[in-house]
């Protein structure tokens, strides 16, 4: 009987150490959410997820021990903007076999587990104003990875997708919170103004955030209550760096 007593609680222990170790693995992933909108409006002209606000914060977390999984409102293959593989990580994440095959087939929200992940990120690309705001799956994604105390991050237009986003007490992600994003000045530079089915910075602000910006193209980040955000795609690294820095 001792000596069962004594295999049985060695056993129970290996259960609880392979199971902490595993959560604990899983807790080593990053979701990056990109859109699977094409189009700029009624323009034609084409858009997508921009490449260097998926490649640049996956290097610095690839970089740091996290596996980056992929999800986007349809799933599959996203259209992509911004593809400069004269950028030499945006070149390094295009090549990468596995990374690739990864964006490449994205998930759907109904296959993502919220639990397995210690962070999701919204990448930009003007595409995001158009299907992440509505997207009330992956919305609730975010809130349980938030509510789960992980962080939530966007760069760009990514922000978009935060702007709908509804916690367990019935209050908005980003009410209260600094945040930033393309700033209306950025949106008029590029002639977007009256494309855009809204501009994110007035949005943001209607939502309750506290709208923080720098000048047109200068990078900018805000962190605020495990939510990081960034103004343009100049800032896409250093908010991978500050996701990094906060899931330390």
């Amino acid at each position: 009987m001792a000596l069962c007593f004594v295999v049985t609680t060695w056993l129970s222990a290996q259960v609880t150490e392979i199971g902490i170790l595993n959560s604990d693995n899983m807790k080593k992933k990053v979701l990056f959410v990109i859109t699977s909108h094409g189009t700029k409006g009624d323009t034609g002209q084409k858009t997508g997820y921009y490449l260097s606000e998926v490649a640049h914060p996956w290097k610095v977390l690839t970089q740091a021990g996290y596996e980056i999984d992929f999800v986007s409102p349809l799933g599959g293959n996203s259209p992509v903007d911004g593809f400069d593989l004269n950028d030499p990580v945006n070149k390094e994440f295009w090549e990468n076999e596995y990374y690739y095959d990864k964006i490449s087939n994205s998930m759907k929200p109904s296959e993502v587990d919220p639990e397995n992940y210690a962070a999701i990120y919204y990448a930009g690309g003007h595409g995001a104003m158009w299907d992440l705001p509505d997207n009330i799956e992956i919305s609730g994604i975010a809130a349980k990875i938030y509510e789960n105390n992980g962080i939530v991050g966007a760069v760009c237009h990514g922000p978009a997708g935060l702007v709908n986003i509804v916690l367990s007490d019935g209050s908005n992600l980003v009410f209260g919170k600094r945040v930033s994003g393309f700033t209306n000045e950025e949106e008029a530079i590029v002639g977007l103004t009256d494309v855009v089915p809204f501009l994110l910075e007035d949005k943001l602000k209607a939502q309750g955030a506290i709208f923080e910006k720098s000048a047109p193209w200068q990078v900018h980040v805000e962190s605020d209550q495990r939510l990081i955000t960034g103004q343009n795609p100049q800032s896409a690294t250093s908010v991978g760096e500050a996701i990094k820095e906060a899931l330390k």
